[in-house]
């Protein structure tokens, strides 16, 4: 219940990120100046970190929030190739291509985490696994329309792809991977809400050098363009992560990983319900393909049920 809650909201994010991109929830002077992903992503961590870090920091006299300094590191560098990147370009993906097209392609991400521990020997590779990966792609394939459009004048009439949005997509998976990767330990060892507010500030941090507050302020936001970004932020981070980690406490992480895969169902389900996107049926076929591809990653082999330890892959949305 509490995950499927968190996974509803993420979906609402994507949904609202993409509106708000293609000018479908109108606000004050946003002809002038629209919010863009760098915006959108900066903010979004900003003022997540803003409202998390005096909480987080209160408890026991900051003592709750403190790292090793070896760890310190590995979380800066979290939130800037993981959390930042993969914010980042999810974001441009929606905005350059459809909500499902850059979910679908995101979410591809335990098919590289499973491809990177096999390389390392730290998995071995399994018919199970070959099937996942090869689901995958075909399923991403038929996604973005490469095999199963439909053929007039000698070309594919479903080839109309935007090549950035979906090279964007593409590295948010990749950054999404590396985060899983990365982050897999370190979430072992501490509490996931200390964790997270170092990442978000190596993340902000990352932002205030590429996109410094006085470019901010030449752009002139109005105050219902603010009060989108930090509404956006209060549902996308903080909202959705809490519910998700209340219900960790009652669940399984691996399921919990499988029940997370409800989020690009919910993304293309409100994308077609409130935005009109369509999604043709070879696509559905093809978005089907995607989830079931990584249901089989986060399932360990049955003839080494409990021997392996399957791919988990944590939601950062």
């Amino acid at each position: 219940m509490f995950i499927a809650s968190a996974v509803f909201l993420w979906g609402v994010s994507a949904v609202l990120g993409r509106a708000v991109f293609t000018g479908r929830l109108p606000l004050a002077g946003e002809a002038l100046h629209p919010i863009d992903p760098l915006i959108l992503s900066q903010t979004r961590t900003s003022f997540s970190l803003l409202v998390l870090l005096p909480i987080l920091a209160s408890r026991r006299g900051g003592q709750g929030i403190r790292l090793p300094a070896r760890d310190l590191v590995q979380c800066l560098v979290l939130g800037m190739l993981g959390v930042a990147a993969s914010n980042y370009f999810y974001y441009v993906a929606i905005q350059r291509t459809s909500v499902a097209i850059a979910i679908i392609v995101q979410y591809t991400a335990p098919v590289w985490v499973l491809l990177y521990v096999v390389a390392r020997g730290q998995q071995k590779l399994t018919l199970q696994k070959v099937a996942a990966v090869a689901v995958a792609l075909t399923g991403i394939a038929l996604t973005i329309g490469i095999i199963g459009g439909r053929m007039i004048g000698g070309k594919s009439s479903s080839l109309r792809l935007d090549s950035y949005g979906f090279i964007a997509a593409f590295l948010a998976s990749l950054s999404f991977a590396f985060y899983n990767l990365g982050g897999h330990r370190i979430l072992a060892r501490y509490d996931r809400w200390r964790v997270l507010v170092w990442v978000l500030l190596s993340a902000a941090v990352f932002w205030l050098v590429v996109n410094p507050p006085w470019k901010i302020a030449a752009i002139h936001y109005t105050l219902p363009q603010w009060t989108f970004l930090f509404v956006f932020s209060m549902i996308s981070v903080l909202g959705a992560f809490s519910l998700y980690f209340l219900g960790l406490q009652h669940l399984e992480p691996s399921r919990a990983i499988i029940v997370s895969c409800l989020e690009p169902v919910f993304s293309i389900l409100l994308a077609a319900a409130f935005l009109s996107e369509g999604v043709r049926p070879i696509q559905t076929l093809g978005i089907v393909l995607v989830l079931a591809a990584i249901v089989i990653v986060q399932m360990p082999a049955r003839e080494r049920a409990g021997a392996e330890k399957s791919v988990v892959v944590e939601p950062i949305e």
